[in-house]
């Protein structure tokens, strides 16, 4: 697994957006049991920290110390540096298992056997991400510039699957259809821009040229956005039982 989030960690905590209240109550509802939960790839412990709150133990996993050490901190919460794809978990000890925003970077093959092996026959994996935030019609062009023209060959061809709204990743699961979810906040400029910097793409722009591409669109940014404006993601989530 790519490690691109450990530069800068306190960043990604501070600027990086969360994922929708409903999208939790959602999995409260479907989880019947409420033991344990496994958070992999938990980066700062945004989703670990909601699942803290109705599930009774949640262990969280991330390759990087620098995230870890920004996580949310919780009484219910087990922190650890693990891969996704080998763990030291017993089997059969989960009974919600979630992936925010990083399955892509996962070897799949290994990653659903490590999931078949700790899963109970009764749990759930849920798969969450988010895509393109949408705005004002002229700021959501200068940012599919960025994105695009500017940034273009720097993303990881992982991207492809985010792009692809998680539908191109495997998936041997017993699917169940959920409801669609969306997030919406007012975000300020400066926080917008904090955001950006912590795409993986403007992280390999500035190693390979030592230039930060937000700045090359910020001046025309800020009067398309504004001091304060609307965002909105569109939340990524995909639910299975093991078949």
């Amino acid at each position: 697994m790519k490690d691109n989030f450990s530069r800068n960690s306190d960043k990604y905590a501070l600027y990086r957006p969360g994922y929708p209240e409903e999208l939790f109550q959602y999995l409260k509802g479907l989880t019947t049991q409420k033991q344990r939960a496994w958070d992999c790839g938990t980066g700062n412990g945004q989703v670990a920290s909601k699942l803290s709150e109705f599930m009774t133990e949640v262990y969280a996993t991330d390759i990087s110390e620098q995230q870890l050490s920004q996580a949310i901190k919780k009484a219910n919460i087990t922190y650890s540096k693990q891969p996704a794809e080998s763990t030291n978990f017993p089997e059969k000890c989960f009974d919600l298992i979630t992936i925010a925003q990083a399955i892509h970077w996962f070897n799949f093959q290994d990653f659903y056997k490590e999931v078949r092996r700790v899963l109970k026959p009764t749990g759930y994996i849920a798969v969450i991400g988010y895509g393109l935030f949408r705005c004002n019609l002229e700021t959501e062009n200068i940012i599919d510039h960025l994105y695009r023209d500017i940034l273009g060959e720097y993303w990881d061809a992982e991207r492809q699957y985010l792009e692809g709204n998680y539908q191109g990743i495997p998936f041997p699961f017993r699917e169940i259809k959920t409801p669609e979810f969306q997030l919406s906040e007012k975000w300020s400029f400066e926080h917008l821009t904090g955001y950006l910097n912590t795409w993986s793409a403007v992280k390999h722009y500035e190693k390979a040229t030592g230039e930060n591409p937000v700045l090359f669109v910020r001046e025309e940014l800020q009067r398309a956005f504004g001091q304060e404006g609307k965002v909105i993601f569109p939340t990524l989530f995909r639910v299975g039982m093991l078949r």
